[in-house]
């Protein structure tokens, strides 16, 4: 395969250019046949309803280079579905699934130069949107919708890479409210986040860990990603909440923890069992699986390791999920597509 002249070792998690992106138009109840074009930018009118209104909604995924060369998604059924729910629920065109692996394929085809070679801990990020460029004034669904997929080579989400991370809980800004769209991956919930993040990267931590909006007692996800605990009975335990974005990663790592012994629960948890807890960590697309060192909650702090080496069923988990990806282990659940 020619590839780009990249540092594949060193990659940040970063926007990069690549060659094409595909982009399809749903206008008078339906979406054209997708063009690929090297162009970077959108042209829309100035009153578009992503701008004003928030329609937006984006999904994300990695492609890989397997042991035997074989270039892979994982799990793109689940981030179809996904973008479906997302859609639906802020009243967007959704692009049928069929559509939306269609799309990914040829982006990743037209890019393939730059998917990174197996063993160099890089991968090929997916980035696909939908965004409401229809005009409107008054507070209603746009009458047009562009749906996007572009990539970029990638390193690790946390530039610590696969060493753990401090968190500090949040428990005066919220994420997401109650009956909200905290369930979706769309455009309002992460800059939501900005205020809390920016102040606990400022105060030397790596990313916040938010509580419930409604009680402030219970845990719900970190900044970018899931939240995971290993309790002392060593079972995996995951926060449930409707105001939680659904993990794909964390849906395949609950499967995989069960396989391995570690008994799943998801179910609301509160945050004083973060210092009862074995081990931590948060879990995404873009962040895999990164390890918690530590969690400061108010004047106090629970430490699950010292030091860069994560603790044993971060380790493990890791192993496993990023095996599978890679074709190191077997995939028996058919989570792997070949592009």
């Amino acid at each position: 395969m020619n590839r780009a002249d990249l540092d594949w070792g060193n990659l940040a998690f970063g926007y990069r250019k690549t060659d094409y992106n595909i982009r399809y138009t749903w206008k008078d109840g339906n979406w054209n046949e997708g063009t690929l074009t090297k162009d970077e930018n959108i042209n829309m009118p100035m009153a578009a309803t992503c701008l004003h209104y928030g329609q937006e909604a984006f999904e994300g995924l990695k492609v890989f280079e397997q042991k035997n060369g074989d270039i892979v998604a994982f799990r793109i059924e689940e981030n179809a579905r996904r973008m479906v729910r997302s859609c639906n629920k802020i009243f967007m065109a959704a692009p049928p699934e069929e559509m939306f692996i269609d799309a990914v394929r040829k982006t990743v085809e037209a890019n393939r130069k730059f998917v990174p070679p197996y063993g160099t801990g890089a991968s090929l990020y997916v980035r696909p949107l939908v965004i409401g460029t229809g005009p409107q004034i008054g507070v209603k669904p746009a009458d047009e919708y562009v749906f996007i997929v572009f990539v970029m080579p990638v390193g690790p989400y946390f530039k610590e890479g696969f060493k753990p991370i401090n968190l500090i809980v949040e428990s005066e800004y919220d994420r997401a409210a109650p009956n909200g769209i905290g369930d979706v991956k769309v455009g309002g919930n992460y800059a939501a986040g900005l205020r809390a993040s920016i102040r606990a990267k400022k105060a030397g931590f790596t990313e916040v860990l938010y509580l419930d909006a409604k009680e402030k007692r219970y845990i719900d996800e970190s900044g970018p990603a899931n939240f995971f605990g290993i309790d002392q009975n060593g079972h995996y335990v995951t926060p449930h909440s409707e105001s939680i974005l659904p993990s794909i990663t964390n849906m395949s790592i609950v499967a995989l923890a069960e396989e391995m012994g570690m008994k799943p629960e998801r179910r609301p948890v509160d945050v004083e069992e973060i210092f009862s807890f074995k081990d931590a960590g948060c879990c995404g697309t873009a962040a895999v699986i990164t390890p918690v060192g530590s969690i400061t909650y108010g004047d106090r702090k629970a430490v699950y390791v010292e030091g860069d080496t994560p603790g044993e069923y971060c380790t493990a988990l890791y192993k496993k999920l990023t095996g599978i990806q890679l074709g190191e282990e077997p995939d028996t659940r058919g989570w792997i597509r070949k592009i």
